[in-house]
């Protein structure tokens, strides 16, 4: 698409511009994925909003009448803040390239509860296969027990290749991440006997996905969502969200095992803590109940009347 010109400027419809939002955000490197997710919003946006009208002509009050009509609609609030966010993306790019100085605010969605496993599903899923299982239920036993390990996106796991595992040194390199960073993970010692035993089965080439299917090729994403809906199923557990692994992990790290904010940050892949503080504030009863046993003064405290009985 050819570039718009400053004398077109005053009839260039919105839906123009945002298709040159696109065409740059590619160039500069967004994932696909990101991109696609640009275009699904901004086709629902446009059932709300007139993208035909010229950028200057749209205003505040345009915007507003769009966040109303998606409230009455029904839509959730958390819909109402991913077209926001898409949006306020969008008139960033405008007002970096003089376009408009336009802006909007994020649609505030009220805090969630975050789905967990509890720890009787977990020691249902954890159980190992018999030996006799064939190859996708075995690799999604594998694949469970590393969310565990890891608190990993599911986009990541599907990612991981053969090469990527260090066995000798307990870490795995993560190339396809949310950031579009490198990062290494670390693998407990229970995890790296579960990998080494599952990599004899699976074998294959250095370049080959670890976590395949069941004839060796790229595990997709509806693939392995539905092979963990089965799995699940299979073994009388009705939570079957891939997600709700990496909540588990973030909870049972923060509040069962101990672990700090800084720690998880870096495990979970978080560029800053604000998302790490988020996953604090949402288990804050979880750790104050724990502050008991971890607090230096209920130690310290403890610690004096077991001398004074002595």
């Amino acid at each position: 698409m050819a570039r718009i010109s400053m004398r077109n400027i005053q009839k260039s419809p919105v839906s123009e511009y945002f298709d040159l939002f696109l065409s740059s955000a590619a160039a500069r490197g967004v994932k696909d994925k990101t991109l696609s997710t640009y275009k699904q919003h901004f086709h629902s946006i446009s059932k709300r909003l007139d993208v035909t009208l010229p950028l200057n002509r749209l205003n505040t009050a345009e915007l507003d009448k769009m966040v109303l009509s998606m409230r009455e609609e029904g839509l959730s609030a958390s819909s109402i803040n991913s077209y926001t966010r898409t949006l306020k993306v969008f008139f960033s790019w405008c007002n970096e390239e003089g376009h408009t100085d336009l802006n909007i605010k994020i649609f505030k969605a009220p805090e969630t509860v975050k789905e967990v496993y509890t720890d009787e599903e977990l020691l249902i899923l954890l159980k190992k296969p018999e030996a006799n299982c064939n190859f996708c239920e075995y690799r999604n036993w594998v694949i469970i027990n590393f969310l565990l390990n890891s608190g990993c996106r599911a986009a990541t796991v599907r990612n991981i290749q053969n090469q990527d595992v260090d066995l000798s040194r307990k870490q795995i390199v993560l190339r396809h991440t949310k950031n579009g960073k490198v990062q290494v993970i670390p693998l407990c010692s229970a995890m790296v006997s579960i990998l080494r035993d599952y990599m004899e089965v699976r074998s294959g080439s250095s370049s080959d996905y670890l976590f395949c299917n069941e004839f060796g090729g790229f595990l997709t994403e509806n693939a392995l969502r539905l092979a963990i809906v089965k799995y699940n199923t299979s073994r009388g557990v009705e939570r079957t969200s891939i997600h709700a692994f990496r909540h588990t992990f973030a909870r049972k790290y923060l509040v069962d095992c101990g672990g700090d904010a800084f720690s998880l940050q870096r495990l979970m892949g978080h560029s800053t803590l604000k998302m790490t503080r988020h996953y604090c504030n949402l288990f804050n009863d979880d750790i104050i109940e724990n502050h008991e046993q971890h607090s230096p003064l209920a130690q310290l405290t403890r610690s004096k009347r077991q001398t004074i009985k002595k």
